[in-house]
């Protein structure tokens, strides 16, 4: 019984071990990091066209990046997005098994073992991911790679003329396919004067295209599609196939028979432990997280996260201020959170892919459609690799249909159309053009067309207050705009200016929320006056005379001042 036992695990073992494999893989991108995927997925556009393909095709590693891609399309539905990446890895790990570990019958017992050590590369790929400009499209060459490799052994003529014929046309074949990374293939060829002449001539080939290619030699040697940033790639990629050679090295001459598995299990599991969660940077996935929230529109979801960790990066805190004006909370609990400056609200323009589209939402959402459209446009334009960007051709779709530029809303809906994911939304909005009535009645366009600004102006960014006054006053149903311009003066610390803008809200709409309450109190304290009946609370005013009572007594250090971190005065007076 117990024999027969043993005899299942060694032959069902691995297999096992491929399937948990996949379970965590799945749950790690699922349930920790489902917004990582939406971050990959919204800087491509993957396009079921004749010339997108074509395009891919015509790059060195075409055929890896245009698989890639095709899976990457999926993130778009995070539970489909983390099984795709499940599957990958379970394949991949299954063939760098039949690569690594040769499959001879003398040699049965001790591939069964050794098993394991294939997950050791795999979670070097794992760690790598944690850098998000690295592509799928490397793992996808990777796997190409090694099925190559395993095609080779099984196919390639015995007759020694014939294997370097075939070589000779192998070699370019697979550069152009699935790009350096067939450098790897040429290692694993054998005989082993086979295998050099391939390596020269691969490096050779990679040399010779830099004249004739529109890349420099960098980005060819390092891989076209690789990496988002073209010219650069992680040193542990690179290391990546050399690790995979040396284990297949000392497997060959029998140096891995000593290998016990349960030993190489824990270290397998202390490995994937400690070293995957030191890939994935926490401050920087705070962002993405952030920004995946806004686009989803998911403004509980936001002030959840800002109430377990308070933001204090200038794009987390524009999203949590973003989330509390959206849900009409700004006013009441902006200062709940960290603040510092008027950079919290309306972030000034950088040319950089990860944050414009952020910043575009902000805008957005105010009713600045144009700036909207700038800054989407701007954000793909500023994507490093080139590509396309399906969020913001949506956006780009939707601020031409509000302004009512018809056609070129149609050009990138007719982009969309070739998609998966957009289509039955581009098919829908497609209906819409020329539809006053029906654009008029949507709950978003419809309300952004009567928020916006009917005059095309350019602004800077010292006159964001007045922007946002002007969306006020030209529809007051703009509570965003309304919140936004009482709380940016009191974020740069000017009163004048405040109680100037409080006057023109109150004067239209009734709106005198807690912090706004406290400012206009902070005001009257330094005119050494009180405010009229009625303005501010009897309960607020009774804080700022105990905060007023603290300070006199300690200064910034006082302790009695802790308990006023959520309000105007300790921003105010406190704050550094």
């Amino acid at each position: 019984m117990k024999k027969s036992l043993s005899n299942s695990l060694s032959k069902y073992g691995p297999w096992l071990l491929v399937l948990v494999l996949g379970v965590v893989v799945f749950l790690f991108w699922r349930f920790r990091y489902p917004f990582a995927l939406a971050y990959h997925e919204q800087f491509q556009l993957f396009l079921f066209d004749g010339d997108y393909f074509c395009e891919r095709m015509a790059e060195p590693g075409g055929l890896a990046r245009y698989i890639a891609e095709f899976l990457v399309q999926f993130y778009n539905n995070v539970t489909i997005g983390a099984l795709v990446l499940a599957l990958l890895f379970m394949l991949l790990v299954v063939t760098m098994g039949k690569v690594v570990f040769v499959d001879r019958p003398e040699r049965k017992e001790r591939f069964q073992d050794t098993f394991l050590l294939c997950m050791i590369p795999l979670i070097l790929l794992w760690y790598t991911m944690g850098d998000e400009s690295v592509m799928l499209t490397y793992a996808v060459a990777f796997e190409l790679a090694l099925l190559a490799i395993i095609l080779w052994r099984r196919l390639a003529p015995q007759n020694k003329v014939f294997r370097w014929v075939v070589m000779l046309v192998m070699i370019p074949l697979l550069y152009w396919l699935i790009g350096p990374l067939v450098l790897m293939v040429a290692l694993f060829l054998t005989p082993w004067p086979l295998a050099v002449a391939a390596l020269v001539y691969g490096v050779a080939l990679i040399l010779a295209s830099a004249w004739v290619l529109p890349y420099p030699l960098q980005r060819l040697l390092l891989g076209v599609g690789y990496y988002r940033y073209p010219e650069s790639l992680p040193y542990a990629l690179m290391g990546l196939p050399l690790l995979v050679l040396l284990f297949h090295w000392l497997y060959r001459r029998g140096y891995l028979y000593w290998l016990k598995p349960g030993l190489l299990l824990a270290f397998v599991l202390i490995l994937g432990g400690l070293l995957v969660p030191v890939g994935f940077d926490e401050r920087k996935y705070e962002l993405i997280e952030y920004d995946y929230l806004v686009r989803a529109n998911d403004w509980q979801g936001i002030i959840a996260k800002a109430e377990q960790k308070r933001p204090d990066l200038p794009m987390s805190v524009s999203a949590t201020n973003l989330a509390l004006a959206m849900t009409n909370q700004l006013g009441d609990r902006a200062f709940d959170f960290y603040q510092r400056g008027s950079q919290g609200l309306l972030p000034k323009f950088e040319r950089n892919f990860a944050t414009t589209q952020l910043t575009g939402e902000i805008y957005f959402h105010l009713g600045l459609v144009n700036t909207a459209q700038r800054f989407a446009f701007e954000a793909m334009e500023a994507i490093p690799n080139y590509n396309k960007s399906a969020r913001a051709v949506k956006r780009l779709a939707e601020t031409n249909l509000i302004n009512g530029q018809y056609d070129v809303a149609r050009k990138y809906l007719q982009m969309l159309e070739k998609t998966i994911f957009y289509r039955r939304w581009a098919q829908r909005t497609m209906d819409m053009l020329g539809d006053e009535k029906a654009i008029d009645a949507h709950p978003l366009y419809g309300t952004m067309r009567q928020y916006r600004l009917q005059e095309d102006f350019l602004f800077s960014d010292r006159e964001l207050d007045k922007i946002c006054g002007q969306l006020f006053l030209h529809n007051q149903q703009n509570r965003m705009a309304a919140q936004y311009l009482v709380m940016l003066p009191l974020l740069e610390a000017d009163m004048s200016r405040f109680m100037q803008y409080m006057q023109v809200v109150q004067s239209k709409i009734s709106y005198n929320p807690r912090h706004c309450q406290e400012g206009i109190a902070f005001a009257f304290m330094q005119r050494r006056q009180q405010p009229p009946q009625g303005v501010v609370s009897p309960m607020i005013l009774q804080q700022m005379n105990e905060f007023t009572r603290a300070y006199s007594s300690g200064g910034k250090t006082a302790p009695g001042l802790q308990q006023f971190r959520n309000t105007v005065w300790y921003y105010l007076v406190c704050s550094e």
